[in-house]
Order: C-alpha cells, then sequence, then structure tokens
C-alpha cells in the first residue's frame, strides 16, 4: 500500500481560507453576475442589490484572495473573474447539490405514494 505524505497545516489553512471565501452568499452572487464578463462596481451594486460598501468588502476579499482582478478605467474599477476554475468548482457543487435534491424528492414521492396507500385502505 502506496503512503501519502502528510500535507503540512500551512496548505491545509490556505485551502480552508480559499473554501471559506466562496462560502458568502454575497460573493457567490457576484461570481454569479461576473460569469457573464466583467463589470464595475455599479454594476454588481445594482444587480446584487446591496450596498456599495458591502460590495466593495467583497470584492476585496476575493481579490486579495487570488480570485478576482480588478482593473481601473478613470475613477471606475472593473472586475473579472481570474481563474474560470472558479465556475468549474462551483458547477461540480451545484451539479451535486441537485442530485442530493432529485434524490430527496424521488424519497418524497415515494413516501407520499406509500402513505396515500396506507390512508385508502384505511378508509
Amino acid at each position: 500500500m502506496k503512503t501519502v505524505d502528510p500535507v503540512s497545516v500551512e496548505i491545509m489553512q490556505q485551502v480552508a481560507e480559499y473554501f471559506s471565501v466562496l462560502s458568502e452568499p454575497t460573493r457567490l452572487r457576484i461570481l454569479s453576475v461576473l460569469r457573464n464578463g466583467e463589470r464595475c462596481v455599479q454594476d454588481l451594486v445594482e444587480a446584487t442589490a446591496t450596498s456599495q460598501a458591502n460590495v466593495s468588502k467583497h470584492l476585496k476579499v476575493m481579490l486579495q484572495a487570488g480570485i478576482l482582478s480588478r482593473r481601473t478605467e478613470g475613477t471606475s474599477a472593473y472586475y473579472s473573474v481570474q481563474d474560470d476554475l472558479t465556475f468549474e468548482l462551483c458547477n461540480l457543487v451545484c451539479d451535486r447539490l441537485a442530485s442530493r435534491i432529485e434524490l430527496q424528492a424521488r424519497r418524497f414521492r415515494a413516501f407520499g405514494l406509500t402513505s396515500g396507500q396506507v390512508l385508502k385502505r384505511s378508509v
């Protein structure tokens, strides 16, 4: 059996921090808007229906994590996703959640059919 080298604490910390950046709903909404390409801060404020201060705070976090890139044009700042792998990761998670929800829905339907049959018999 092949032994696996233990991963350093520092690497684990970096991975955990990356996932924590993606664990905030407002940040996911921002990423969803940026899926269609670069946007200025005002576009992101309008699309997410939140304050400019809040959007700016989340943009800063994602920029520092290396998820976003930023460019300025005049007095406007434009943001885009630096790595499309971010979208692949989100797609994988969404597909997994959809599969779980579909399975749960099938179980509810099966339970409903079973319960319905029991009720008909007792009437």
